[in-house]
């Protein structure tokens, strides 16, 4: 068995339109839930043995300060085909870890990781978290997924239970959908 967790980059920054969407920063929102969900992440309680990342803006920002929150320097791999990839490609990336890692942490996007998790996890009416990212896997959300696989080469659509959800929101009212940014 293999235990992957996905995070989404936290909210991030649409005012200066010069920016290239890459470069897209943090806003305020995102960087209160990006430090909270980063001390959730710790207190779950899984150690992440490897962590693949997206290296947009965003995402670095969202890893550097959920690091800073929980107090802990994680070792990341910086993958530029993470930014706004397919589950397909998610799954080829997957599928290449070496050193058959028992845990992998992904943070990205949407709709790559949302996507991954509808292909993964069984749509037979047995997981009422997936039923709430069918209606929406928000920015700064973290999901984990236990696969039934030996290594990750075998990783395919339908391998995966998902065993956890959770929302800056349901942390913290506070960062939910009706805060200002």
């Amino acid at each position: 068995m293999k235990t992957l967790g996905l995070f989404r980059h936290a909210k991030s920054d649409w005012n200066d339109a010069r920016l290239r969407d890459f470069d897209r920063p943090l806003n305020k929102r995102g960087r209160a839930g990006a430090a909270l969900m980063g001390v959730h992440i710790r207190d779950y309680g899984v150690l992440w043995r490897r962590i693949l990342a997206s290296p947009a803006v965003r995402v670095t920002q969202t890893i550097e300060l959920a690091a800073e929150a929980a107090g802990q320097v994680p070792p990341l791999n910086w993958d530029r085909r993470i930014y706004l990839a397919s589950s397909p490609t998610l799954i080829e990336l997957l599928r290449e870890q070496e050193g058959d890692a028992p845990t992998v942490l992904m943070v990205g996007h949407n709709p790559g990781l949302e996507d991954l998790i509808f292909d993964l996890v069984p749509d037979d009416g047995s997981s009422p978290l997936r039923d709430e990212i069918e209606e929406k896997f928000p920015t700064a959300a973290f999901a984990v997924l236990e696969l039934d696989i030996d290594t990750w080469r075998d990783i395919d659509d339908g391998c995966a239970r998902l065993v956890h959800l959770m929302r800056p929101r349901d942390l913290d009212a506070r960062l939910g959908p009706s805060l200002e940014d």
